[in-house]
């Protein structure tokens, strides 16, 4: 499914110019920009930053006809029609959703290179993210991430990961980030998978002597009662706090979760990898990850990866029970998962829930589903 992309412009102050004629792109993706700006680019010779979603057609979750506000940086404003916009600000709207928000970012991050930038291309912006792809005058291959407030501990993470490719970051969610080598692994083999769950387990095994640390840098604290209370408004039931005590007497340690260990949150190849996107990330139990490494497996090779999994936190915990943690977390799993889209979808302003509308009955469905006994 493509999309149907209107887009309405602004110029620097936030005046509406007006709206460019409705065009199609392949990708149906609602967060990425890159096609949309080349496109607009082709067609009408106007450069433009894509700033924030406005409209959807309901129902959908990607694809379909979509509204951009968008910011005019060069060319001339011939092709455009007359159309309306509320500019009025809303209060959880991001810097880089607003008009001038794309520029300052770039200015930081032209202010903490050494080298001037040559090429910026906008990749893509949500109520997640926006990034862009920056080229210097050596040549050297850039990225800029910029991400909202209830992810700024994405940047202390990568710090205290000694992350080699975070090169500067601030206290507004910039993140200035050099390349990785490889590409997304969305679509790796189950090998990978092991190898993946082999690096968590390395980080794990250290960071869980060093929670304190890392809450102190501000990464969430959701062990045991704190994400039982954390979740109580979507479901209140006695399981949750017994499955998580379950879940600690299985012997894995309180550690730094990654939060959304999926292979496309993983770069590189499949012999040199860089786990990224650490926004999600909290304190907690570990077997929340190797839950979502697993998605989308066959479940021979669910059972395969759980297993090899199990093996290395036993190889360094001796008498742990790894499987039980898995069994005992799982439909907490479900249920933090409705927890994670609703707190985005009371930070993000209204025009970006279709995001992410359908994402937490979902998941109370799969936690209830998983649930032991009657709920």
């Amino acid at each position: 499914m493509s999309r149907t992309v209107t887009l309405k412009v602004v110029g620097s102050s936030g005046a509406l110019l007006g709206a460019l004629p409705p065009f199609d792109v392949d990708l149906p993706w609602w967060m990425e920009a890159a096609e949309i700006v080349a496109t607009a680019r082709r067609l009408h010779g106007v450069e433009v930053a894509i700033l924030r979603l406005l409209d959807t057609e309901p129902g959908l979750t990607h694809g379909g006809k979509v509204t951009y506000l968008a910011e005019l940086l060069t060319g001339t404003t011939d092709a455009l029609k007359p159309s309306t916009l509320d500019t009025t600000d809303h209060p959880l709207r991001p810097d880089y959703a607003k008009p001038g928000g794309p520029a300052r970012s770039l200015a930081w991050a032209a202010s903490v290179l050494d080298e001037p930038i040559v090429v910026v291309a906008q990749q893509r912006t949500w109520n997640l993210s926006a990034i862009w792809r920056l080229i210097t005058t050596r040549g050297d291959v850039l990225w800029l991430k910029q991400v909202p407030h209830f992810f700024f501990h994405e940047a202390a993470v990568l710090s205290y990961l000694d992350h080699l490719c975070l090169l500067a970051f601030d206290d507004a969610g910039r993140m200035l980030m050099g390349n990785i080598p490889g590409a997304d692994l969305y679509d790796a083999p189950y090998s990978v998978r092991e190898q993946i769950a082999g690096d968590m387990v390395a980080i794990q095994l250290k960071a869980a002597n060093e929670v304190g640390t890392l809450i102190g840098m501000g990464v969430p604290d959701l062990r045991g009662c704190n994400l039982a209370n954390r979740t109580r408004g979507l479901l209140d039931e006695p399981w949750i706090l017994d499955r998580l005590n379950a879940t600690s007497a299985c012997g894995l340690p309180d550690t730094l979760v990654h939060g959304d260990l999926h292979p496309g949150n993983v770069c590189g190849t499949p012999t040199e990898r860089t786990i990224i996107d650490w926004g999600d990330s909290f304190i907690g139990q570990p077997a929340f990850d190797i839950i979502r490494l697993a998605e989308r497996l066959s479940e021979p090779e669910t059972v395969r990866l759980y297993a090899f999994w199990a093996d290395l936190w036993r190889a360094a915990l001796p008498g742990c029970d790894p499987l039980g943690a898995i069994e005992a977390i799982r439909p907490v799993a479900a249920l933090r998962n409705a927890m994670v889209y609703a707190d985005f979808l009371a930070n993000i302003e209204p025009s970006e829930h279709p995001y992410h509308s359908q994402d937490v009955d979902f998941w109370l469905k799969k936690a209830r589903q998983a649930a032991p006994g009657p709920t």
